[in-house]
């Protein structure tokens, strides 16, 4: 049954911000299960205030995974840590995030959407705090992990809300309207944690999400009472102990590969681990009779096509939102401020057009949004291929812009024309499913990208080298003349001239996956909406 049915006006138009809940008075005996918290039965409910916590919620929690990378050089300084244990702030909040998002469909089924989330906000302030007030490594560390078990919680659970809190004809331009807070949040955490690194102490960072935590949980007590039917499904240790080795296992394993050698122990060690424990998981989700997640959602073709799709698309993005700074700040110079500035307008455009291209779904479907946004996007990366020392700023400000609208055609719409194929109750399945392989698309992605544009940075610095130390008399003659100096200046220009070739090389893999989503968009049809409870 679904959880809201919009309180229709009249034909031809409709208020999304109020709906009237469905369910009849439950029974005594189902009144433990029936109503999470919610507003009595028949009583109206605003559904506009429940959606804007959970938006403020998601913003808070994707905003907080942004932060670290402008932030980690100045902890690293303060609390005396190298780079590589540093790291693990990023990797440990990644790897409980992974562990936690496949378990979100039994979380939300057992436990409703209003202790989940409350559950959830409460974990993430607090992590928050602890992270803000701490003085050593192991302290900040535990801190990311409490903030990482309320965040995991947080996206599978907004998705799920917004799915049962529309019809399917409506769920395009309200999944739009939730991707305002996934789209603007990791646009604007670089351009804000590089004011405040400028301005301020690394920790006001983490007051403000303290603070922003606090402020959300005294909304959401007040406002978020969605009903949600719960049933109880049995605690399925051996698939949790599966699942979070299987997937665990995989994001450490791309994670380090990003940083280290495909060949090391711990890439190894973690891919293998990753691999032999999502077998068994599997297995175990096939043959126990009510599977902690429910991996027949894959029968619904448009379903899959669009994850298959979604996880390329992520792949490219997540790689390429990585490279792009790298060239900004380490190669032309530019402060994380300006590096941030840039990417700001390319976010807004996505978060402006996030409802637009929910409403254009919602009228013509997926196929034609696909193929457009794509086409515009493989372009636009393309264009990424070209980059030099001396490419102009607005011309990167520009391509990025045009890359981000094309983006905001395809990321929530593509979404939601698979969830509209899979009935009711297997909704919590496949957000949970779909975030999950997101993350791990996304790990994927980075450690691909970066290690094409490490082995190709070498190989041009390579061909440089030969070049300057071969048998030619005249070259010989010229490097004399310029003395140590002048030969340190050229290797110099050689390594930062070598890293912009590795990075184009880079964004030319992260256009021919733009090309492959782009291809398999011509497969898209619009799925016959599936009522069925």
């Amino acid at each position: 049954m679904n959880s809201f049915i919009l309180k229709k006006k009249n034909k031809a138009t409709s208020k999304i911000g109020e709906v009237v809940a469905t369910e009849n008075l439950p029974t005594t005996a189902q009144s433990n299960n029936v109503n999470d918290g919610a507003a009595p039965a028949q009583k109206p409910i605003k559904v506009g205030k429940i959606l804007f916590v959970l938006m403020f919620g998601m913003f808070i929690a994707i905003l907080n995974q942004t932060v670290m990378n402008v932030l980690l050089p100045l902890i690293m300084n303060d609390l005396n840590t190298s780079t590589t244990t540093a790291q693990w702030l990023i990797t440990g909040f990644m790897l409980v995030n992974g562990m936690l998002i496949p378990i979100s469909a039994f979380l939300i089924e057992r436990y409703g959407f209003r202790k989940l989330f409350i559950t959830a906000m409460i974990s993430f302030t607090i992590g928050s705090l602890i992270c803000a007030l701490s003085s050593s490594f192991p302290v900040m560390m535990f801190g990311r992990v409490v903030q990482a078990i309320g965040a995991g919680i947080l996206m599978p659970l907004g998705m799920n809300v917004f799915m049962t809190a529309f019809p399917p004809e409506k769920r395009g331009t309200a999944m739009g309207t939730m991707g305002i807070a996934m789209i603007l949040a990791p646009a604007i955490g670089p351009t804000l944690s590089g004011w405040i690194v400028e301005s301020y102490h690394w920790n006001v960072m983490f007051y403000g999400m303290f603070a922003l935590g606090i402020i959300n949980l005294l909304f959401a007590t007040a406002w978020f009472h969605p009903k949600k039917e719960l049933s109880n499904p049995a605690f399925d240790l051996q698939g949790i102990l599966y699942s979070s080795i299987g997937f665990g296992g995989l994001l450490y394993g791309f994670s380090e590969a990003g940083s280290k050698d495909w060949s090391s122990p711990q890439v190894v060690i973690g891919l293998v681990l990753g691999v032999v424990f999502l077998a068994l998981f599997t297995w175990r989700q096939l043959t126990v009779e009510k599977p902690l997640l429910e991996l027949r959602v894959l029968k619904y073709d448009i379903y899959t096509l669009t994850l298959i799709i979604n996880s390329i698309v992520t792949m490219a993005l997540f790689g390429a939102m990585l490279l792009l700074p790298i060239y900004l700040q380490s190669i032309r110079g530019f402060t994380p401020l300006e590096s941030g500035l840039l990417l700001l307008p390319g976010a807004l455009i996505m978060g402006l057009m996030g409802p637009i291209a929910g409403k254009l779904f919602d009228k013509y479907g997926i196929r034609i949004l696909a193929i457009v946004g794509l086409s515009i996007t493989a372009y636009a990366t393309y264009e990424f291929t070209k980059l030099t020392g001396e490419t102009p700023y607005s011309h990167i400000l520009v391509i990025y812009i045009l890359r981000s609208f094309g983006m905001s055609l395809i990321m929530m719409p593509i979404m939601t024309a698979g969830m509209n194929q899979l009935p009711q109750h297997l909704i919590a399945h496949g957000t949970a499913l779909s975030n999950t392989i997101r993350q791990v698309a996304g790990s994927i992605g980075t450690a691909v990208l970066v290690t094409i544009m490490t082995q190709q940075t070498t190989e041009h610095l390579s061909n440089y080298t030969n070049a300057l130390t071969t048998n030619n008399a005249f070259l010989n003659s010229q490097l004399s003349q310029l003395g140590s100096s002048g030969i340190m200046s050229l290797y110099s220009k050689a390594i930062s001239t070598s890293t912009i070739n590795g990075i184009n090389d880079a964004f030319l893999f992260a256009t021919l996956l733009g090309l492959v989503a782009l291809l398999l968009s011509f497969f898209l049809r619009t799925p016959k909406i599936n009522r069925e409870k």
